[in-house]
């Protein structure tokens, strides 16, 4: 299923694309979609193929999403090229909001994807924010909700890539 969405903001550079992800049916089928970054670059996320990855789904309106900004910040850069992070900016119209969001939580340093269709939470099944989705190299997932802090975020990924 190839699903497209509006975005910007921590743009993936050429590096970011896994070396172990193999023709593309190996790549897990939750992977194959598109999008755009909230600065406006094309995404491909058949490109996360071959590590873990936590999406995380918020809304620049959410003071939870809010809340946690900083952890998932800080959590990202603790697992730094062992764990992707993608942010996933949706259930507002507002693309201006979404980029202060992301400057206000200090989360410039993820992919973030703009997902103002809602093509993407749907692609995901996700009907809430601030939800998490953790994606095994294999395709497994877990789902998680938050309000998540530092510890709680790390323990799931702990567990999922365990």
């Amino acid at each position: 299923m190839t699903t497209t969405a509006e975005a910007s903001a921590g743009a993936p550079s050429p590096d970011d694309s896994p070396t172990a992800s193999g023709p593309a049916a190996d790549v897990p089928a939750l992977l194959k979609f598109t999008g755009t970054t909230l600065e406006g670059a094309a995404f491909d996320g058949t490109r996360l193929a071959g590590g873990p990855v936590v999406f995380w789904f918020w809304a620049p309106w959410c003071p939870k999403c809010q809340a946690e900004g900083p952890a998932v910040a800080k959590t990202a850069k603790k697992y730094g090229d062992k764990v992707r992070f993608v942010g996933i900016a949706g259930l507002d119209k507002n693309k201006d909001q979404m980029t202060k969001f992301v400057d206000r939580t200090g989360t410039s340093g993820l992919v973030q994807l703009d997902d103002r269709t809602g093509a993407l939470y749907k692609h995901f099944k996700v009907t809430s924010q601030s939800s998490y989705l953790f994606v095994s190299p294999d395709g497994k997932t877990r789902s998680a909700t938050g309000p998540l802090d530092e510890g709680q975020l790390s323990e799931l990924i702990d567990q999922h890539t365990a």
